[in-house]
């Protein structure tokens, strides 16, 4: 197993010994290369891998810890309707990292810098990650770029590699996109999309729509 730039990169920022070890021993070494989904989560076998000679993991909740911790950074993504408080037991993860391509973004790798007020997107690797996280509607406006830029100004402190503002402006549309405690314009699967031509729900989104909504009813 060889990691990828980019997840390297992300394995160096704030992130415990414990949410490392989850995502190079317990996800990355079975992931599915060609769909970058994890295994199915068997909270058991990652305690035992966690604990090794110390038993600092003893519930779910710990593990849904270490892997919002992995969301936050960008080493993972849910897969649908996830919610942090809910077990991940038997859902698969996506590990977008996977699924990108070192070649076409290597310079974006090596490029470190604080946020800048003029910042930008690089488009071609948005398009790319916004589907890997299941983004429905990929546009976005300057007022979305500009509440990314004024929140990061506010931390000087902070620089990553053009490749990592690019992901974490993803991130930031995605959760903009989740429905949870928002009245949709338009709601397909779970996320809000605006209502004009172009964006069509196809059989698998109508699928997921109805998968969510009976969960919901039961």
């Amino acid at each position: 197993m060889t990691l990828n730039q980019a997840e390297l990169n992300a394995l160096q920022q704030a992130l415990s010994n414990e949410a490392r070890v989850l995502y190079c021993l317990g996800l990355r070494p079975t992931v599915n290369t060609q769909s970058a989904l994890s295994e199915s989560l068997n909270y058991k076998a990652l305690k035992a891998l966690l604990n090794s000679k110390k038993d600092i993991i003893s519930l779910g909740r710990q593990i849904n810890t270490l892997i919002k911790e992995l969301v936050d950074v960008g080493l993972v993504s849910y897969q649908g309707e996830q919610q942090e408080h809910l077990s991940h037991n038997g859902q698969q993860l996506l590990l977008p990292l996977l699924a990108t391509s070192d070649n076409k973004f290597q310079q974006l790798h090596l490029q470190w810098s604080p946020m800048l007020a003029n910042w930008q997107p690089n488009q071609q690797l948005f398009n790319e990650l916004a589907t890997l996280v299941g983004l429905i509607e990929k546009e976005y406006s300057d007022s979305d770029v500009g509440e990314f830029i004024a929140y990061w100004l506010t931390r000087p402190e902070s620089n990553f590699t053009l490749f990592q503002w690019t992901q974490k402006f993803v991130q930031q549309i995605k959760k903009q996109r989740l429905a949870y405690g928002h009245k949709p314009l338009e709601r397909i699967g779970n996320q809000l999309v605006s209502k004009k031509a172009g964006i069509e729900v196809d059989d698998n989104a109508k699928k997921l729509v109805e998968k969510y909504s009976a969960k919901h009813k039961q």
